[in-house]
């Protein structure tokens, strides 16, 4: 699907259900979300083809195969979704009533706002205890300084694959683009790991979420350097600390949104961390920026995501007046 005003009106219902609504709990007590049933059959598919017995070879292979299947199958329900509902009047609405729920603009915001009212209500144990659920570092060898930073790398790094990618192939692609976005990174969550088990069968899911995250990434770094005058940072030093430590990061993609906070805030991010008992020694982003991130930041990094989401809300809409 070429990129036209349906689509960009669409992407605008989305995002603004999902910013005014975002995942209520009463909705999805009631049944299950999209990704917890795409998480299901992933971990089906890995337990039934992620075989100790096999070799590095065949694995690697299985987990090829795997990625294909998830690929053809969220493309063809995107379709068998989209399909109909463009026939009837008003589809736009429905449409992004469903791509709202793959949007995760509020419900970042929530998640790491918890971080930082942590501190106040429950100290710092209170606050490593909510860390822990939207990070993979463990949460008990952190201090104050360790979670702050934790939240806003994890602020930064969501931003990307949780609003802009899913939103940048919504809008390109239509629901099919954006499911199988959603399916290929889910898998990458769950099976993209470089741990014995699944370095060889989760090799093509890693693969393809990091291809499919090469522009979004990018312009999710972009959207927060252009918001830097909100926490008093400057747009020419987010950029320049984006642009020299964006490659510095373990991940190919994720630099691109927390060099940009870095430089937004003046905070150094990254660094040594613990994983899993693992200390991974990672170069850090803004070296020369300080080192004591404190909650205060935490809350200037929920300002630059509330900003990025707006000023991506509106390149859109002014896209959809041009088109």
């Amino acid at each position: 699907m070429l990129i036209d005003s349906h689509a960009l009106l669409i992407v605008l219902v989305a995002l603004a259900i999902d910013a005014l609504i975002g995942d209520p709990d009463w909705l999805w007590k009631r049944m299950a979300h999209p990704v917890v049933l795409m998480g299901a059959l992933i971990g089906r598919l890995d337990r039934a083809l992620n075989r100790d017995v096999w070799s590095e070879g065949r694995r690697k292979t299985a987990g090829i195969l795997v990625v294909v299947l998830l690929v053809v199958l969220a493309g063809g329900v995107g379709f068998l979704l989209q399909g109909p509902l463009r026939q009837t009047w008003g589809s736009w609405i429905a449409l992004g009533v469903l791509a709202s729920t793959l949007i995760a603009q509020r419900s970042l915001y929530e998640h790491v706002a918890r971080v930082r009212n942590a501190f106040a209500e429950g100290g710092l144990e209170a606050a490593r205890e909510k860390v822990s659920l939207i990070v993979g570092r463990d949460p008990e060898v952190l201090d104050e300084v360790g979670v702050c930073r934790a939240a806003i790398e994890s602020c930064a790094e969501n931003f990307s694959d949780g609003v802009v990618a899913p939103v940048f192939w919504l809008a390109l692609f239509g629901l099919p683009g954006l499911l199988i976005y959603k399916m290929v990174n889910t898998a990458d969550s769950m099976i993209g790991h470089l741990t014995p088990t699944h370095r060889s069968f989760g090799w093509a899911a890693a693969r393809l979420d990091d291809v499919l995250n090469l522009i979004p990434a990018l312009l999710a770094g972009l959207l927060i350097a252009a918001v830097a005058p909100v926490v008093g940072g400057s747009v020419k030093q987010a950029f320049a600390v984006m642009r020299r430590d964006a490659s510095k990061h373990r991940s190919p993609n994720a630099g691109w949104p927390e060099s940009a906070t870095a430089g937004a805030l003046g905070v150094a991010l990254a660094g040594p961390r613990v994983y899993g008992g693992r200390v991974v020694d990672d170069p850090p982003l803004n070296a020369e920026g300080r080192v004591a991130a404190t909650p205060a930041d935490i809350g200037r990094a929920l300002r630059l995501l509330l900003a990025a989401c707006a000023l991506q809300a509106l390149i859109y809409a002014a896209l959809a007046l041009v088109l």
